[in-house]
């Protein structure tokens, strides 16, 4: 990921690499090379003191996040921190409460808020003033996680760690405020298969989560009016169906999702105007802990 973000920063005019820091020196190094950053430091003081920079991207493990945080919050630059902010809802809690305490000016890197496809069905459905049904489907594999080296405590709370990527799409897509929470089917850690749950919002949106662990699956969003259907299947592309037709049309994809990892071109420019105090689309910490809380009261956990 610390990659694929210098890459999007790295093609932005004007924005200059100012220095980078890593726990692992030679790789920190390594990227500093290839993409002619100006120092390489062993901490984050050091990283601050001598560039004086404007932004900083944390992008680190699940388990590092709290502590890497708590030491960039001393400093006056604007964090841009990868999800999840927090192995669990606890974590990020206390790394909210960190950020206030610093009055630190933090975003999270929501990327898929800002896929191409996302923002075409953001800016579609404005015309539609209608309730909504937003089913999510989503699909997690925590055993190959665990396989392929991630940490036992980050597969346990595997819901924010990598659910989190879907189920922010509640956040994006229903309006209102949760007036009703009813689990379908509840999670089972003991057993971890199928979740379900339906949401009700103040606004007359409904959302369905469906969820299948540990099976085959695909992740997927849907957004239901009477006059259009949006789908996202993968994320990546959109479609739209108009009543009355039963063909779904693709809507424009940006060339940005191509060439880099998706949104985080757009992501980039965004960070850079809520550096100049310009309007922006990212979403602030207080967004992130919304979702945080929702997987919470979805997993009960």
């Amino acid at each position: 990921m610390a990659e694929a973000h210098i890459k999007a920063f790295a093609d932005i005019s004007g924005v200059f690499l100012a220095g980078i820091y890593s726990r692992t020196f030679a790789r920190a190094e390594k990227l500093a090379l290839k993409f002619s950053i100006e120092e390489v430091y062993t901490s984050i003081d050091e990283l601050y003191m001598g560039t004086q920079a404007d932004l900083v991207i944390i992008a680190v493990p699940e388990l590092s996040v709290n502590q890497v945080c708590k030491e960039a919050f001393k400093f006056p630059w604007v964090c841009l921190v990868e999800k999840p902010v927090g192995y669990n809802l606890t974590d990020a809690q206390e790394i909210a409460q960190e950020a206030h305490r610093h009055r630190a000016k933090v975003y999270v890197a929501l990327n898929r808020r800002h896929y191409s496809s996302t923002r075409c069905v953001i800016d579609d459905i404005e015309s539609v003033d209608e309730n909504r049904l937003v089913h999510i489907m989503d699909q997690e594999d925590p055993r190959s996680a665990l396989k392929a080296g991630a940490p036992l405590l980050v597969v346990q709370n595997w819901m924010y760690a990598n659910s989190i990527h879907v189920i922010d799409y509640f956040k994006i897509f229903c309006r209102g405020e949760i007036v009703d929470l009813h689990h379908v089917i509840k999670w089972n850690p003991q057993d971890p298969r199928f979740v379900m749950v339906k949401l009700r919002y103040s606004s007359g949106d409904v959302g369905v989560y469906q969820a299948i662990w540990n099976g085959p699956g695909p992740w997927a969003v849907s957004i239901n009016t009477q006059a259009k259907r949006w789908e996202m299947r993968p994320l990546e592309d959109a479609t739209v169906q108009v009543y009355g037709s039963r063909k779904p049309e693709l809507l424009p994809k940006h060339s940005w999702d191509d060439e880099f990892k998706p949104g985080l071109r757009f992501q980039a420019e965004e960070a850079i105007k809520a550096v100049r105090g310009e309007q922006h689309r990212l979403p602030s910490l207080a967004d992130a802990m919304d979702t945080m809380k929702l997987i919470h009261l979805i997993y009960e956990m």
